[in-house]
């Protein structure tokens, strides 16, 4: 049996990795600028991570969410400390889509209205309802295209007001991304944000607010809403909720009512999905993560912002998006094979896209920025 081709691949086999560096089979160390799509949130194989998925594995790994996991009610309550929602309740699942899945049904749960409103350059996933919200039409397949959902210009307040007036009470949700990452690093405006909030409540419709990405201190704060003190009434993570286990959540307000049987999964919320994130936590807090991530993404533009070909720069905290005036593919290919940095790319061709681990070490910055003035210098 051969794998389903659907990803283009480089050809490099990563091994071992430790901190922000990955080596690979022949023994070539990389630096890793994009974390496996912002997955690697405290470095590879952080010694406390480590420890405490070593610690569950000799315990017990897995069972069903039909018995009590007190992990679970661990990770509920320092997630909410760390994140500011405290009051808000948690269920969990498995990765971004899932989450989002969820939202956008207990949205139509609670408010008993089907259509959702999704932005234009948008991204929440590749499932059923995930992918009808993204703005992509590749890949979505005939049975997920349906005109419930419909779709708005990114950060146009007035095409979003016209659009609340023809379906207003119809709209279930709004769906959008604290920071569009897929998209090319785009950030709401904060009038843009209060307007959807507005419209939402006036409308009683849900605000769904996708973290996946730009959450768990990506942005400088906990979720990259919280910039502009907006609420929303459920968010979703999963990214670097796991550093690479694979986890997702849905932060629910507590307006929502559970009943057995609303939501489900098999594997979410297993044993050591919650130590690894229980694990992440603690990091975050007791290295400051939140706080080197706007610490390091400002010193990483303040070096970059001037040179060669760089149109402008688009980042908050550790979420970075460098418009090119040009295709970054060279760019990127460059740094990858000359340089050996990982970094990504994004739907809009000119957007190196910039994600390393939030415990970055300036020093490892330094190699980034460094390579990246010579490869620029040499276009």
């Amino acid at each position: 049996m051969n794998l389903f081709n659907v990803y283009p691949l480089f050809n490099i086999n990563p091994v071992k990795a430790q901190g922000s560096f990955l080596w690979d089979d022949k023994g070539e160390q990389y630096l890793d600028f994009y974390g496996g799509h912002a997955v690697i949130s405290i470095g590879h194989n952080h010694p406390h991570y480590q420890n405490k998925l070593k610690e569950q594995l000799e315990k017990i790994s897995f069972y069903s969410n039909s018995v009590q996991n007190e992990l679970q009610v661990e990770l509920a309550e320092k997630l909410g400390k760390l994140s500011g929602y405290e009051d808000y309740n948690l269920f969990l699942c498995n990765s971004g889509a899932e989450a989002n899945e969820n939202a956008l049904k207990l949205a139509s749960f609670h408010n008993g209205k089907s259509k959702v409103l999704y932005f234009s350059g948008s991204f929440h996933g590749r499932t059923s309802a995930a992918v009808s919200v993204t703005d992509n039409p590749k890949i979505v397949a005939p049975v997920n295209f349906s005109e419930r959902f419909i779709k708005s210009e990114w950060n146009d307040i007035k095409q979003l007001e016209q659009t609340f007036e023809v379906y207003g009470n119809e709209i279930s949700s709004v769906i959008i991304e604290g920071i569009q990452g897929v998209g090319g690093i785009m950030i709401p405006t904060e009038e843009f944000l209060f307007k959807i909030k507005e419209l939402c409540e006036k409308y009683d419709a849900v605000l769904i607010l996708d973290e996946v990405q730009s959450g768990y201190g990506r942005s400088g704060y906990f979720f990259a809403h919280q910039e502009f003190g907006v609420k929303a009434d459920i968010i979703t993570t999963a990214k670097g909720m796991g550093n690479g286990f694979p986890v997702g959540g849905v932060l629910i307000n507590p307006k929502f009512k559970a009943s057995n049987g609303l939501l489900g999964t098999t594997f979410g919320g297993n044993h050591l999905a919650c130590v690894a994130s229980i694990a992440v936590l603690d990091v975050m807090k007791d290295e400051n993560l939140i706080e080197n991530a706007q610490q390091m993404g400002e010193y990483i533009e303040n070096e970059i912002k001037d040179l060669p070909h760089i149109k402008s720069i688009r980042r908050k905290g550790l979420m970075i998006g460098i418009e090119l005036d040009r295709d970054c593919s060279e760019v990127r290919k460059s740094l990858l094979f000359d340089h050996h940095i990982f970094t990504g790319n994004s739907n809009d061709k000119s957007v190196l896209r910039i994600l390393p681990a939030l415990n970055i070490k300036k020093e490892e910055t330094d190699l980034f920025i460094n390579a990246l003035k010579e490869v620029l210098k040499n276009i």
